[in-house]
C-alpha cells in the first residue's frame, strides 16, 4: 500500500473508532429513554433484537461458517458459553445503573477496566507485570479505597463493570473468535431464555412490549442496531490504526459518561470523586505511555461488544 494510501486508511480507522466510541459514551441517553421499562426487560429484548439484527448482518457477509468455526470444539464452546453470561452480567449491571442514577460510577468502571484487564492478565495468562504497570494499578487501588473509606461503601458498580468486562474481554481472548461472529454466538445463546423471558411477562401483563407507547417499541427494536453498529465501526477502526492509538481513544466513553452523570443528569460529583478521579486519569497516563500490547490491545478487540455492551 503506498504511503498516500496508507494515511487515509489510518484517517478512516481514527473517524471509525471515534464514532464507536463516541457512540459508546452517549448510550445512556438512550437506556435513559427507556428507564420507564423494568431493566430486566430492556435487557431481555437488547439480547433478542441484537440476535435478529447480527443474523441478517452475517447472512449479508456470508459469516456464518466463521461463526461455527469459532463453535466447532468443546473447549470453544465453553468460553463462548462462558462470555455469553459475562456479556449479559455486564450489560444487565449497566442498564441498571443508569437507570438508577449511577452514571457518574459506571463511567469510574471503565475507567479502571484496562488496569483490572492488566491484572487479569497476570493472574490468568501468567502475563509480567512492568514496573509501570504495577504503578498504575497500585494508583488505581489507592483511589477505589479514597471513594471507599470518605463515602462509606464499596464502589461495587464500577467494579462489577470493570471485573465483569475484563473477564468478557479474557474470555474472547482465550476463545479466538472474531468479533462480530463471537458476539453473534453469545446473543445467539442467550437470545432463547431472554425470549422466554418476554414471552412470560407479557402472558402475566407485566410485559412493556405490546402495551408501551410506539417511541418505546421502536427504541426496544432499534436497540439491537444500536447494540451491534458500533462494534462493526469498531472493527473497522481497529483493523486500521495501531492498538496504541485505540486504547488512548477508548476513553472518550467513559468521559462522556462522566460528563453526561455530573453535568445532564446532576449525579453527585463530589470533592472525593474529584480527587478519585484524577488518580485514575494519572494511571491511564501511565498506562498509556507506558504499556504493551499484550493482553491489553487484545482485549480491546475482545470486549468491544460489551462496549455496545455497556
Amino acid at each position: 500500500m503506498r504511503g498516500s494510501d496508507a494515511h487515509h486508511e489510518r484517517i478512516r480507522g481514527v473517524w471509525f473508532a471515534a464514532a464507536a466510541f463516541f457512540a459508546w459514551g452517549f448510550l445512556p441517553l438512550y437506556w435513559k429513554a427507556l428507564r420507564q421499562v423494568p431493566s430486566p426487560q430492556i435487557l431481555a429484548h437488547r439480547i433478542t433484537w441484537s440476535c435478529v439484527y447480527l443474523t441478517l448482518i452475517m447472512a449479508a457477509r456470508k459469516g456464518f461458517p466463521e461463526a461455527w468455526a469459532s463453535f466447532s470444539t468443546w473447549r470453544r464452546r465453553v468460553f463462548i458459553l462462558a462470555s455469553a453470561a459475562t456479556i449479559g452480567i455486564n450489560w444487565f449491571i449497566y442498564i441498571w445503573a443508569v437507570n438508577a442514577d449511577h452514571v457518574v460510577e459506571t463511567s469510574l468502571g471503565y475507567f479502571i477496566n484496562p488496569i483490572v484487564s492488566i491484572v487479569l492478565g497476570m493472574i490468568f495468562l501468567r502475563e509480567r507485570l512492568s514496573f509501570w504497570q504495577y504503578v498504575a494499578v497500585s494508583i488505581v487501588v489507592g483511589a477505589v479505597l479514597l471513594l471507599t473509606v470518605r463515602h462509606g461503601r464499596l464502589p461495587w458498580i464500577a467494579l462489577s463493570l470493570a471485573a465483569s468486562f475484563g473477564a468478557y474481554g479474557l474470555l474472547r481472548k482465550t476463545s479466538h473468535a472474531e468479533s462480530l461472529s463471537g458476539l453473534y454466538l453469545e446473543t445467539m445463546i442467550l437470545s432463547p431464555v431472554a425470549l422466554f423471558y418476554i414471552l412470560i411477562m407479557t402472558t402475566r401483563g407485566g410485559g412493556s412490549f405490546g402495551t408501551a407507547s410506539p417511541l418505546t417499541h421502536l427504541l426496544l427494536v432499534a436497540s439491537g442496531v444500536v447494540t451491534a453498529t458500533p462494534l462493526i465501526w469498531f472493527a473497522n477502526g481497529a483493523r486500521r490504526i495501531p492498538l496504541s492509538m485505540l486504547g488512548f481513544i477508548q476513553y472518550l466513553a467513559p468521559s462522556i459518561q462522566l460528563c453526561l452523570g455530573v453535568f445532564v443528569f446532576r449525579e453527585p460529583f463530589t470533592k472525593t470523586h474529584l480527587v478519585s478521579f484524577a488518580l485514575i486519569w494519572c494511571a491511564i497516563v501511565v498506562y498509556t505511555l507506558t504499556h504493551t500490547p499484550v493482553l491489553g490491545g487484545t482485549v480491546s478487540r475482545g470486549a468491544a461488544g460489551a462496549g455496545g455492551a455497556s
